[in-house]
């Protein structure tokens, strides 16, 4: 079977710096993929090489097998990747379920812009399903009696959730979720788990970049463990957990 996503020998330099350095690893159909590493180890720098929001200096991204080497980031969308980010980005003065809205837009291609503008009956019935289907995300998240609230008046825990329905509005083959947990409470973190793990079972596949440890062990099936770009560690959690370079790699002990 194909991998979903497959990254082989990935380097990225900035400068004289290697940010990743050889990274290779597979992402299977529905599974949840840890990224994990101490600060700075790349983590991010490859979330943003498989969304193309940076490109390789080395190696290959494959998605489904198809090399994605100089595809601008909304085709590497349109192959089914969706992400969200270490730093929020939502339009704060649009709703949330605005804001999810927005995130449909790859399902619409094949809508009429004209009877989009004409307010069509055809058009309309189709906004409404939009609207719907937003809601139905937002419910799925929890955020159910905020959909209506600006997100600028919503919690960071909140607007997390908002950026994970968005991101799910495009009803990804591989969703790249970057820290999913920062600034949320014990009880809104399980809520997550709980989502990644329905997500993973419907048959997309996450990568999941996260600092809780704890939800890395309990939602995903396997574990890559990067530092200083390069790939110390990989397995499943209970596996890689127990290896010497990781262990030296969290908490600075000779591997």
């Amino acid at each position: 079977m194909t991998a979903r996503l497959a990254l082989q020998d990935v380097e990225r330099v900035f400068g004289g710096v290697r940010a990743v350095d050889g990274a290779s690893f597979e992402v299977k159909e529905g599974e949840v993929h840890g990224l994990i590493g101490p600060n700075g180890a790349g983590k991010t720098t490859i979330i943003n090489l498989v969304s193309g929001l940076l490109q390789p200096t080395g190696g290959a991204v494959r998605i489904e097998g198809c090399a994605t080497a100089g595809l601008a980031p909304h085709r590497i969308a349109a192959l089914g990747i969706a992400r969200t980010f270490q730093n929020i980005r939502l339009f704060p003065e649009l709703s949330a379920r605005d804001n999810v809205i927005v995130g449909e837009h790859l399902r619409r291609r094949g809508e009429s812009l004209p009877a989009r503008l004409l307010g069509l009956p055809k058009a309309r019935e189709a906004e409404r399903l939009v609207r719907e289907r937003a809601e139905a995300l937002l419910e799925r998240v929890g955020l159910q009696d905020r959909m209506r609230e600006k997100v600028r008046n919503l919690s960071y825990g909140e607007q997390r959730r908002v950026e994970i329905a968005r991101a799910l509005a495009s009803d990804p083959k591989l969703l790249l979720l970057d820290e999913p947990t920062a600034g949320m409470n014990p009880v809104e973190v399980e809520a997550v788990a709980a989502l990644i793990a329905r997500v993973a079972g419907e048959g997309h596949s996450v990568l999941l970049v996260e600092h809780n440890v704890r939800l890395v062990m309990e939602v995903c099936a396997a574990v890559t463990v990067v530092d200083f770009g390069k790939v110390i560690a990989e397995g499943p959690p209970a596996k890689v957990a127990e290896e010497p370079a990781v262990i030296a790699a969290y908490l600075g002990a000779p591997a």
